[in-house]
């Protein structure tokens, strides 16, 4: 069964700070901060960050009412944000984390944890006043969060040391007013393909505990399906005068009768009348603004040709500009037919008979 990492055998100095010499380490399980967030010993602070945002997600209390295995993962993955989030913790970590059976038994004959005092506590704070805060959580959101069970492990305090004057219980009051960074909200939103070229915005609900908010979220042109807008500071309410949360929108794009986006262009099948593809002419195309342009058909156009007409595709969303209208040809028969066009229809016929007959009698020659 773990152990409180530090077992008072004495009593405290009339100052309220402990004497590390009335103090002996007991035995702790050393805790592998790196595998808690499931990442490599050489992450980044970006990747320790969003590993720790993606988990702290999955396994939040908010996320999972009533569940004892999820509040003590969290409560873990908390502690291990609070240790690698921090370059100066971090590199102490590193420097004796793994040799912390070594320090342990030196400070067993009397010494104090190896960090204690040395300007970082479970609540952020050291001797000389508020240190820099890198971490999510401080010590007194988890207390908030969890009530007055300790919201850090044995290990951690073996290592670092209890906060001092404040115990292993309740978080002390600067450590209560620590900022903490309120939740980010995701939704999704559908769009038609039309929005997505003018760019539109939509409206939404967020249900809070005191009342319900609505937000109008910007949808820029251009944007692509299953892309995210992001509504700074419209998220979770932040605690201890902390910043708000941000909104996530996540954009479909409906699918559209005539037109099929391809990166910045559009595609469309566009009817052309036999006799314009036989002989030439201009046909009417539409485009996503609403108009009409006139494309020219050369004679002898094939079914499924593609034309291009340039500047007339979707916005750019990085840079400037448009993509291209891909025009692709439809070529469509007269219906119903005339007395005249099957007429017409046979003499073609006869002749393309008459012109494959005198090949062959060339060829026998």
């Amino acid at each position: 069964m773990p152990v409180s990492a530090l077992e008072e055998t004495g009593r405290r100095p009339v100052s309220g700070l402990p004497d590390p010499g009335k103090f002996k380490l007991m035995a702790t399980g050393y805790r592998d901060y790196y595998a808690t967030l499931g990442v490599g010993r050489t992450a980044t602070q970006k990747e320790i960050k969003a590993a720790y945002r993606k988990a702290a997600r999955k396994h939040h209390p908010d996320v999972n009412p009533n569940n004892p295995e999820a509040e003590a993962r969290f409560k873990e993955l908390n502690e291990a944000n609070e240790v690698l989030s921090d370059p100066e913790k971090r590199k102490k970590y590193d420097q004796y984390g793994a040799d912390w059976q070594a320090w342990e038994r030196a400070g067993a004959q009397g010494g104090a944890p190896p960090f204690a005092g040395a300007g970082f506590q479970p609540g952020g704070f050291g001797r000389g006043g508020p240190a820099v805060e890198y971490r999510t959580m401080s010590a007194q959101d988890m207390q908030e969060m969890f009530g007055d069970a300790d919201p850090f492990s044995d290990f951690f305090h073996s290592m670092f040391g209890s906060r001092t004057g404040a115990g292993r219980g309740r978080a002390p009051r600067a450590a209560r007013s620590a900022a903490l960074r309120g939740g980010d909200v995701e939704g999704d939103a559908t769009i038609s393909l039309e929005e997505a070229y003018t760019g539109t915005t939509r409206r939404v609900e967020l249900a809070g505990d005191a009342r319900t908010r609505r937000v109008e979220v910007r949808i820029p042109p251009g944007i692509r399906d299953g892309a995210r807008v992001r509504a700074v500071g419209q998220g979770g309410a932040g605690g201890g005068g902390g910043d708000a949360g941000d909104l996530y929108i996540r954009v479909r794009i409906e699918d559209h009768p005539l037109f099929r986006r391809e990166g910045d262009n559009v595609r469309a099948r566009v009817e052309v009348p036999l006799d314009v593809a036989l002989l030439g002419g201009d046909v009417q195309v539409p485009t996503l603004k609403g108009t009409r342009v006139s494309l020219s058909i050369p004679a002898e156009t094939q079914n499924g040709k593609v034309m291009r007409l340039r500047g007339l595709g979707m916005p750019k969303l990085k840079g400037s500009g448009h993509g291209d209208l891909l025009a692709e040809v439809d070529v469509r028969l007269p219906f119903p037919l005339t007395p005249e066009v099957k007429a017409l229809a046979e003499a073609i016929r006869d002749g393309a008979a008459g012109s494959t007959g005198r090949n062959r009698a060339a060829s026998r020659a």
